[in-house]
Order: C-alpha cells, then structure tokens, then sequence
C-alpha cells in the first residue's frame, strides 16, 4: 500500500518505515516540494495532525508527478498520514507539548530544544524523581481533503538529568521510558519501535488501514 508522510523529517519518515514494514511504500513531502505545509494553528496534537494530513491531500495535482515506479493513476486517492507528536513534563505543567520542535525558537535544533529543556528543570529545582514526563504522538489518516481518523500512542517516562546516547533523535536523550534505564537514544532501534509513543499510535493505524480498499 502507498502512502505520502505529510513531512520533511527525514529521521521522522525513516522511523515511520521501519515501523510499517514492507507491506508499505512510504514516501514523503520531499518527493513534492511543491506542496507547501499548513500554519500548525491547532491546540492539540491531535488537531495539528490532522490540518497538515487534511491539507497534503488535498493537493491532488501535484500526486500526478509522483517518483517513478509509481502507478499515476492512483495519485488522487492517495492515503495521506501526519503525526504530530511531543513531549509533556508534569513539573513544567505538560511544557514544552505541541510546541516540543519549537521550545527554543523556530529555528531551534534538537540539541537547543534539550538544552532549554534542562535549564527549564533546574531552574524551578526540580528532584530527579519528579521529572515524570510522556511522549505523545497522534497520527492522523487523510485522503482526499477528508479526515478518515486519528490514532493516538503514549509512552510514559522520566526526564534524565543529562542527554546520554547517540540514537533517535528530538528529545530521546534525555527521554528514560518507565521500566527500562536506557534513555531512548541509548537503545537501539528494533526495541524502541516496540514501545515508543509512535509504535503505538502506528499500530492503531496499521489496523486501520487493513480495512481499506486502496
């Protein structure tokens, strides 16, 4: 099955393949620079999510310049999916949320983001043991202009005192999922993928997808 990821996150679209698999061919906003991204206005992940699915399908023109190997024919019923997806930490009353990408600017990396992150906890002093802390994904599925339904996944954690290991990306340094003492940048990609925020919300969508005839 052929589906557009209503994104330019590369690290965002390789996660989201290896968590569907073969059956799906996943192809991203940067096969069509064309298609512009809407204002992200929402005040919910869930609302987000489903402006950026909604819009990318409406934009059917540009899907009759879809890469090759790809069949024309079925651009204008492309399935579209957009996530929108964050951090919430208790202590910073669920900040930095829907504004995770952005907490240190628009124009912030991960790494500015983290590092304001940290300083926001240390400033207000907080102990260790009360950094409880979720990573929240929605997925929102799309076709046509019209919203066919949103998946939600949560994982629940603490924040680490400091970033430790090299994988993932966004804030997984400093992310420690509950039960585990790796951080999400210390594990490696195949046990991620079975309990992150975004596997979750992703199974809702693979069960989803079963039941259309695309």
């Amino acid at each position: 099955m052929d589906l557009l990821f209503a994104t330019r996150n590369r690290d965002k679209s390789r996660e989201l393949r290896e968590l569907l698999g073969r059956d799906f061919e996943v192809i991203d906003l940067n096969s069509f620079p064309e298609i512009g991204t809407p204002e992200e206005i929402g005040k919910t992940f869930e609302e987000n999510a489903s402006l950026k699915a909604i819009a990318a399908s409406r934009d059917r023109p540009a899907f009759a310049k879809r890469p090759s190997g790809s069949d024309p024919r079925r651009g204008k019923h492309l399935l579209v999916i957009a996530d929108d997806s964050g951090l919430e930490v208790d202590a910073l009353g669920g900040a930095p949320g829907i504004y995770s990408a952005r907490y240190a600017g628009e124009s912030a990396n991960d790494a500015e983001n983290v590092d304001k992150l940290l300083r926001e906890l240390s400033t207000k002093h907080i102990a260790p043991d009360q950094r409880s802390a979720r990573f929240r994904c929605v997925i929102a599925l799309a076709q046509n202009g019209k919203l066919l339904g949103t998946f939600e996944g949560v994982a629940e954690g603490n924040i680490a005192d400091a970033p430790r290991g090299t994988g993932g990306f966004g804030y997984d340094p400093v992310f420690q999922p509950d039960g585990f003492e790796q951080t999400f940048a210390e594990m490696g990609p195949e046990l991620k993928n079975k309990i992150s925020h975004r596997a979750k919300a992703i199974a809702g969508l693979r069960d989803a997808l079963s039941n259309i005839d695309n």
